[in-house]
C-alpha cells in the first residue's frame, strides 16, 4: 500500500498501467473516509484544451522513479467516469465510480460519502 505521504510527492507524475502505458497526469489523491487510507487518485486526461479528470483505484499501487504504477489497464481507466478539471465528484456519481471498477460500494452509516480529496 501506498502511503499518503509518499503519494503526495507523486503530484503531477505519470500516471501508468501494469504494461507501463502512460494514461496521463496524477492530479489528486482520494481517501477513503473510513479509513482515512488513499483509496483513489484522479488522472488529469485528454487533449491539452480539454482536459478531465478520471478516476484510478490505488489497491495494487506502486511508484517508480517519475510514475506510479497503477494495476488497471489504460483503456478501462479512461471509460471510467469523469469530472472536469475544476470540478468535485458529485456525490451521487461515486458510487458508479466503485461499479465501474467491480469494487463494492460502502457509504458511511449516515450516507457520509466513501471518498475524501486530501
Amino acid at each position: 500500500m501506498i502511503q499518503m505521504a509518499d503519494i503526495r510527492e507523486w503530484r503531477t507524475h505519470d500516471v501508468v498501467d501494469g504494461r507501463g502505458h502512460r494514461i496521463g497526469e496524477l492530479e489528486a489523491v482520494y481517501v477513503d473516509t473510513s479509513t482515512d487510507e488513499p483509496a483513489m487518485a484522479t488522472v488529469r486526461v485528454g487533449l491539452p484544451t480539454r482536459h478531465r479528470l478520471v478516476f484510478v483505484p490505488l489497491d495494487g499501487a506502486t511508484v517508480g522513479p517519475g510514475y506510479v504504477k497503477v494495476v488497471h489497464d489504460k483503456a478501462l481507466v479512461k471509460q471510467c467516469p469523469s469530472i472536469g478539471s475544476d470540478d468535485v465528484l458529485p456525490a451521487e456519481d461515486e458510487e458508479a465510480v466503485f461499479r465501474h471498477y467491480d469494487l463494492p460500494y460502502q457509504p458511511g452509516a449516515n450516507g457520509e460519502r466513501q471518498l475524501a480529496r486530501r
